[in-house]
């Protein structure tokens, strides 16, 4: 989150005035994301924010979520993949015909699964890294392809089911160590834990800034916004822990989320992508080999695909000529509406994380209040719309 003024300001009401406005873009889709959440709270009567509600929330959107990690770093590099969503088909098929059809082991087939969403991605960027070709027009041909070769491996028709062990990649949830009122004492014992580190890591950091004579918010903002992320973070994990607890795949993402957070923020890599996004000719110059950052981010999109099929034909416990239609869609507009920009350079792991939970909560409130998909897809879209134009607005207000 962005720093504002000096130690000298802190407890000066203009202060923390300032700090809400100045880090209004950096909070804006979390504030939104908040209000989707408590509109479509009280528009279903409470069914939102109801324990099973919520577990289903996560396990719906896990997929999105990680695709959209992948789908960011090649738009911060400025280009875009549409073929995605069929990656996520052609993987499932593959997966269902290693493990169901050929009797393979189900992690020996995952493994094989993600060696072959690699292939695909690097396949791909070869063309828009190396040749210069318009990643939108690679990428679309190869969602045409893609949804092609899914047809004829299932010959359209559905495989299932698959073995215990792999579904519940998507459907397992953490043990219960002990019962303590029909909670789940681990995912409970987890949000404790996980809340005390994040206001222990904020306490750091502050610490840090000052210490180095860096910028830091005014005390009062500082304490408003840790407070309320930690009781954000308390009441959702009791939620979750009123049920079954936390999903396994729920844990599996967060871990991904902080992998890519510290990529894009703490290493050589991530800010040569930025760069590369930002202005590649002047990156070139600099030394950086432009075209082999392009075509490491379509490897990891391919990659980051292919585990989102597995999750998708886990959670179906099916392979299905249709799976991941659309999906494209979706990861794009989470990372768009996340703060990400049109033209590359710009955008941010915890942003896209918030964009693809929007966009989750938007599908999982209409179908709550039972509108059709005619009119779930009007709303998204003009959600993603809004978005860009936000973002541009930005741009030419600064």
């Amino acid at each position: 989150m962005s720093s504002v003024n000096s130690p000298m300001a802190e407890g000066n009401e203009g202060s923390f005035a300032s700090a809400v406005r100045r880090n209004g873009k950096d909070y804006g889709m979390l504030i939104a994301l908040i209000a989707v959440m408590v509109f479509f709270q009280i528009i279903t009567g409470g069914v939102l924010f109801m324990p099973v509600n919520l577990t289903n929330l996560v396990l719906q959107n896990s997929f999105v979520v990680i695709m959209a990690l992948g789908m960011l770093l090649v738009i911060i590099a400025g280009h875009i993949d549409l073929s995605v969503g069929s990656i996520v088909g052609v993987i499932g098929a593959l997966a269902a015909i290693l493990m169901i059809r050929l009797q393979i082991n189900p992690w020996i087939a995952c493994l094989i699964c993600l060696v072959a969403g690699g292939a695909i991605g690097a396949a791909q960027g070869y063309w828009v890294a190396y040749h210069s070709i318009p990643a939108f027009i690679v990428t679309l041909a190869g969602m045409l392809m893609f949804r092609g070769l899914t047809f004829w491996i299932l010959g359209g028709i559905n495989i299932s089911p698959f073995p215990a062990e792999f579904t519940k990649l998507s459907t397992g949830f953490l043990p219960n160590l002990f019962d303590i009122g029909g909670l789940n004492s681990t995912s409970l014992i987890l949000t404790v834990l996980l809340t005390a580190f994040y206001v222990r890591r904020s306490l750091k950091s502050r610490r840090l800034d000052e210490t180095h004579g860096g910028d830091v918010v005014p005390m009062p903002f500082f304490v408003a916004q840790t407070a309320i992320v930690a009781a954000i973070m308390l009441a959702l994990g009791y939620q979750l822990s009123a049920y079954k607890g936390f999903p396994t795949i729920l844990l599996i993402m967060g871990a991904m989320v902080a992998a890519y957070y510290f990529l894009t923020t703490r290493t050589t890599i991530g800010r040569a992508i930025y760069a590369l996004g930002g202005n590649e000719k002047a990156t070139r110059l600099s030394g950086i080999n432009t075209r082999r950052y392009s075509f490491y981010t379509f490897i990891n999109m391919g990659v980051m695909a292919a585990f989102a099929g597995l999750i998708v034909a886990a959670r179906l416990n099916s392979s299905t000529p249709k799976a991941g239609t659309g999906f494209e869609m979706d990861c794009i507009a989470a990372c768009y509406i996340g703060g990400a920009s049109t033209t590359g350079g710009v955008g941010r792991v915890t942003g896209a994380v918030v964009g693809a939970f929007i966009m989750g909560v938007l599908n999982n409130g209409m179908s709550i209040m039972g509108l059709g998909i005619d009119f779930q897809q009007m709303v998204k879209g003009a959600v993603l719309l809004a978005a860009v134009v936000f973002d541009l607005y930005n741009k030419n207000k600064g």
